[in-house]
């Protein structure tokens, strides 16, 4: 439950902050212009009986503006007087047109207001990055220092791969870290180098693996060599109770030999898969009871647990930071922001780049609501992650409201860029219609995205 609420918290702390400034956005440009705003607010209000949905308002005298937070935690809006939006309201619309209101307003400045939400969250982003990469600087372990090598799966080994294989780069360019990036470029390689056995070659790849493939595969397309070394076991675990300690070295499970902690991953998903199949306690116990085989100094011994109804045995390995040296770029206060513009570009490119896959079968299946986001964050308090992942969904929230869906800046912005073309306004029941589309296909994606969450919560993806 802990780890819940601290996961929570920081969700709900970056989405709050995200959305008042990505609305703060359309503000600044409206009192730019001198447009008016009747509402501003956090999370949406949709009114429940004679309740209007504010949890809280406030509306200081002499303003046009009233500043609110609504019960329903899916964003938050700006109404903007005289423009059709999720508010749908056409009332005023029938009204003779004001100065004030953003209909009366030139097209270059009512598309100023409508891209300033975009505007703000790219712009913080990449200010996020910046202020990351000059306080904490660029810490990351270089996958030509991984010495160990790679473990590949069966997938991976048709195109060549060997498990120990020392990844280089590809004709793209060398490798930095073991990132998304690295199965980016290995899925539109050509060619990939190699390091194998002390001597260097290079492999050829079709240019065309499909990445949601290899970053969903079980085993992992590609991972580093983690030896099945003990570094540490837990009190009162299966480990500790057959005597594991520290320097054990875990050569089988179950009579499946072990040559890395990543078959030792692998061996326990599929227990876990065969898991499913106890229909009675027995078989389950039965199952959780496990043989390992464990050499220790110069000598080999079989033992026999049960392990936890999670499948945990209690021990830990050490991690890559551990069996490695990370190194640290760090940044002076100017140089950190070309190199966290390029930073946030970079994420831009590889998000755009992957949407490709959200129009495939496996793609829909991949989407995540907010229990998936809720899941990205760290399950301790970490500023380092809490910023990075703030400024990741700040370019993810740019880049979909960008998108000409009506409902969205970028429906907005399309009928806008047609105004400006054809010298014509899309008529008021043309945007109205439009508008009640968007805001449908913005329910059914937020519907699906959620509904897979809860169907990985249960066990059926």
């Amino acid at each position: 439950m802990d780890i819940f609420l601290i996961r929570l918290l920081q969700f709900m702390l970056a989405i709050g902050l995200l959305v008042l400034l990505h609305e703060g956005g359309h503000f600044f440009f409206s009192k730019l212009f001198g447009v008016r705003v009747e509402k501003f607010y956090l999370f949406f209000d949709p009114s429940i009986g004679k309740w209007d949905g504010s949890i809280f308002k406030w509306k200081p005298k002499k303003s046009d503006t009233q500043y609110g937070v609504g019960w329903l935690p899916l964003g938050g809006y700006c109404k903007i007087a005289g423009m059709i939006d999720e508010s749908f309201d056409t009332e005023q619309m029938k009204q003779p047109e004001q100065p004030w209101e953003f209909r009366s307003k030139p097209a270059w400045q009512r598309l100023l207001i409508m891209i300033g939400g975009v505007l703000v969250n790219f712009l913080l982003a990449l200010f996020i990055y910046s202020m990351i990469l000059f306080y904490w600087g660029d810490t990351y372990i270089p996958v030509k220092d991984m010495t160990y090598g790679m473990k590949f799966n069966s997938e991976a080994k048709q195109y060549g791969f060997k498990d120990g294989d020392i990844l280089v780069g590809t004709d793209q360019g060398a490798f930095k870290d073991f990132s998304a990036d690295l199965f980016r470029d290995l899925s539109e390689a050509k060619r990939v180098d190699i390091i194998r056995n002390g001597k260097s070659m290079s492999l050829q790849l079709p240019g065309d693996i499909n990445l949601l493939g290899m970053l969903k595969a079980e085993p992992a397309f590609v991972s580093p060599f983690i030896p099945a070394e003990i570094d540490s076991v837990m009190d009162a675990s299966p480990a500790a109770k057959i005597g594991l300690r520290k320097g054990d070295k875990i050569i089988a499970l179950n009579n499946k030999p072990i040559d890395s902690y990543n078959e030792f991953t692998n061996q326990i998903g599929i227990l876990s898969d065969i898991m499913t199949g106890a229909k009675t306690t027995a078989d389950s116990m039965k199952l959780r009871t496990v043989t390992m085989v464990v050499a220790r100094e110069s000598k080999t011994d079989t033992l026999t647990t049960m392990l936890t109804p999670d499948l945990k045995v209690g021990f830990f390995v050490k991690s890559l930071a551990g069996i490695y040296k990370p190194v640290t770029k760090e940044y002076g206060f100017f140089e950190s922001f070309p190199a966290g513009i390029k930073y946030g570009f970079n994420v831009l490119a590889g998000y755009v780049g992957d949407m490709k896959y959200v129009f495939t079968a496996d793609g829909a299946k991949s989407l995540g609501g907010f229990g998936a986001i809720g899941s990205l964050f760290p399950p301790m308090w970490d500023w380092y992650m809490f910023w990075k992942m703030t400024a990741f969904l700040s370019i993810i929230l740019a880049f979909m409201n960008i998108l000409p869906i009506p409902a969205l800046d970028g429906g907005h912005v399309l009928f806008l860029f047609y105004e400006m073309i054809t010298r014509r306004k899309p008529s008021e029941t043309f945007m109205v219609r439009a508008e009640y589309v968007g805001f449908g296909i913005l329910i059914l994606l937020m519907v699906v995205a959620n509904l897979n969450d809860i169907l990985r919560w249960l066990g059926y993806m």
